[in-house]
């Protein structure tokens, strides 16, 4: 028996070399940046802003830097652009950002996240309690629960969308002294992939995670003015440092309506974790 599901019309298509490559996909589009004034969400932000979305800003303390960002999207094409103060550690902080967001939200894409780094050591299991403690709080509890709460409200609304939370290259690799840092970020890629399962369907919202590695903007950027990293360059390990151009276009293939993948995670590291 025949597929019920086929198009032989764009079967035929493809065929003859037509194919559908849909441009500025995005436009319009209501999409949520929780963090969005740092390094890696103020690049996804005016790569978005290219092209014509509605953006709400999510940021915790800086006003001044979020207005400024703001003003500056307004002159790239954003359609529109809102600002949300909010700590997504506390449920109020998560539900300002939904309240500050457009019925027909589409997307939202969680840069929030602390570094959480901490040496470990003989005679330092309280404080790394402490550490994980907070960073529990900061890098898992409040992007999943933001990510939940976002997914319900496009479920109840109909609404098929996008959700890109963002991990990290220690969550996916082996590094010394990170377990505070990436025992939650791991725990938000098993996160994100039952969300996408739970989630997926009529309407479909689609979940996924950035792990980026050593770029030079967000947490990575001290590191990389230490030196920390310079010898993976010196040894061929990596070409070179990542850039946010390098994360934004990640996040905007991710947020794409028409894209195809979900429960997937995108290690934007240049290769740092495949062969160190």
């Amino acid at each position: 028996m025949p597929s019920r599901y086929l198009d032989e019309n764009e079967l035929s298509g493809h065929r003859e070399f037509r194919f559908d490559f849909e441009r500025e996909t995005l436009a319009g589009k209501a999409i949520l940046l929780a963090g969005a004034t740092g390094g890696l969400g103020s690049a996804t932000a005016a790569l978005l802003a290219r092209e014509g979305a509605r953006l709400v800003l999510g940021f915790r303390s800086n006003r001044e830097r979020a207005e400024t960002l703001a003003a500056f999207l307004e002159k790239l094409g954003a359609a529109a652009v809102s600002l949300v103060a909010g700590d997504l550690s506390d449920p109020a902080g998560r539900e300002a950002y939904l309240a500050a967001c457009p019925e027909d939200l589409y997307g939202l894409v969680s840069f929030v996240g602390d570094p959480a780094r901490f040496s470990a050591g003989p005679g330092r299991t309280a404080e790394l309690q402490e550490a994980l403690e907070a960073s529990w709080s900061e890098n898992f509890l409040g992007p999943a629960l933001l990510a939940r709460l976002a997914a319900e409200r496009m479920r109840a609304a109909g609404t098929p969308g996008a959700i890109v939370l963002f991990s990290t290259m220690q969550a996916v690799g082996v590094f010394e002294n990170s377990v505070a840092y990436a025992a939650p970020k791991a725990a938000l890629l098993q996160a994100a992939r039952i969300l996408a399962r739970e989630f997926g369907g009529k309407p479909n919202i689609r979940v996924n995670v950035i792990a980026p590695g050593a770029t030079t903007a967000g947490m990575a950027e001290s590191s990389i003015r230490s030196g920390k990293y310079d010898g993976y360059i010196e040894q061929g390990v990596i070409p070179r440092f990542g850039r946010p151009e390098d994360v934004a276009r990640a996040v905007r293939f991710f947020l794409q309506p028409d894209n195809y993948v979900t429960g997937q995670v995108l290690v934007v590291d240049g290769g740092l974790t495949l062969r160190r």
